[in-house]
């Protein structure tokens, strides 16, 4: 089966904070053949585990390339990647998702009121401002 996950199928997988939708989760996400995975439900699964669970950026970051390297999953690679550099830069996952795709829809510049996004957007080239 080929499916599209929402957030909470993902966290519950890499969670097992319920035992009943963990194990429904864990097994449906093995059997599939496609995973689907949109940016936002990445996003929110990102703030899930950084705000809600509060897990370090490293080990967020370990299971989201998990995620990205299974061979059956599919995602917008290059914006999980610019994701991954600010959440590892000590940024926001979505803000580095934002930003790579505010430039493949033809945006020159990022702006924010904020100063760490653009700060930390800047020192990786990207054309930031802060209003």
């Amino acid at each position: 089966m080929k499916i599209t996950v929402d957030t909470n199928v993902l966290a519950r997988a890499a969670l097992l904070d319920d035992a009943k939708q963990s194990k429904l989760a864990s097994k449906l996400l093995r059997e599939a053949t496609l995973i689907a995975i949109p940016l936002p439900c990445l996003c929110e699964l990102v703030w899930i585990m950084r705000q809600g669970v509060k897990l370090s950026k490293d080990e967020v970051a370990t299971r989201i390339r998990s995620l990205l390297n299974a061979k059956n999953t599919a995602m917008d690679r290059p914006a999980v990647e610019a994701g991954l550099a600010m959440l590892e830069a000590g940024g926001d996952f979505a803000d580095g998702v934002m930003a790579h795709e505010g430039r493949w829809l033809g945006g020159e510049t990022f702006v924010s009121f904020d100063k760490r996004a653009v700060t930390l957007l800047a020192g990786q080239g990207v054309s930031a401002r802060l209003l």
